[in-house]
């Protein structure tokens, strides 16, 4: 990489890491949702399921698409930072620059994924402190590595998302029409097994429950799907969505 372009990505990095810890408020709203559900739906699941053929369902079960979630929601709204900069005028100042336009579009993106690592790894510790047991450190890194491939792929559908979409109400009814369909279709929730056909295929074909099932498997050390498949299927969903928001965020008119 050319030692402009890393610049580049350098300072849009910066600028998202800048924005980020300034707003105090998308912090804490990012992450209420993660705890919430996790301080209260989790035990009130935990207490009315039960495993096809016996074994209770604990909160260590939903910690991973607890998780998941919250990473999910801080890549999927990243994105919307490349509507607000539209508006204002930045955007402009920032695509004169003598360098190709997916170099703008990594540095956005790498610094998206720095902060839905972040939200994640304090969840992740968050459930670690209410009594979710890993299997061990080495899982708990492999984790981190499934949280930032799954974040670039949904970085990608935000970016991609918010170079098409013009005005920033229309980005938000978007983003909270898809997260919660992924969050429900991706079994962070209930034993994907035991579907229903017709449901199963649903989330079958969701790139989050890929993520889900990786990340239950590196903390947990179980699931559903062989965890060789879902490392599989959220790096390619991660290649191609990255690919995809570069080119139309490339193309976008400003």
């Amino acid at each position: 990489m050319p030692k402009r372009a890393v610049g580049v990505v350098y300072a849009m990095w910066l600028g998202e890491m800048l924005r980020f810890w300034r707003s105090k408020s998308r912090i804490v709203g990012a992450l209420s949702t993660p705890f919430t559900f996790m301080l209260f739906l989790g035990p009130g699941l935990s207490s009315g399921f039960q495993f096809q053929g016996g074994g209770a369902v604990d909160i260590s079960f939903f910690a991973p698409g607890f998780i998941t979630m919250s990473v999910l929601f801080a890549s999927l709204f990243a994105g919307g930072s490349i509507i607000w900069e539209r508006e204002s005028g930045i955007l402009k100042e920032v695509l004169i620059a003598p360098v190709s336009r997916f170099f703008i579009a990594l540095g956005k993106a790498a610094g998206g994924v720095t902060i839905a690592l972040i939200q994640g790894i304090m969840v992740l510790i968050f459930a670690g402190l209410i009594g979710v047991h890993y299997v061990s450190g080495i899982g708990v890194l492999g984790g981190i590595i499934i949280m930032g491939l799954s974040s670039i792929g949904f970085i990608g559908v935000g970016v991609s998302l918010a170079s098409r979409i013009e005005s920033p109400e229309g980005f938000q009814m978007i983003m909270s029409f898809l997260a919660m369909p992924l969050v429900l279709l991706s079994g962070a929730f209930f034993p994907i097994s035991d579907l229903p056909v017709w449901l199963k295929g649903l989330v079958y074909v969701n790139p989050l429950t890929y993520g889900v099932e990786a990340l239950r498997w590196c903390l947990l050390g179980n699931s559903t799907i062989p965890v060789s498949l879902s490392i599989a299927v959220i790096t390619l969903f991660a290649v191609a969505m990255l690919g995809i928001g570069g080119n139309l965020f490339g193309r976008i008119k400003v």
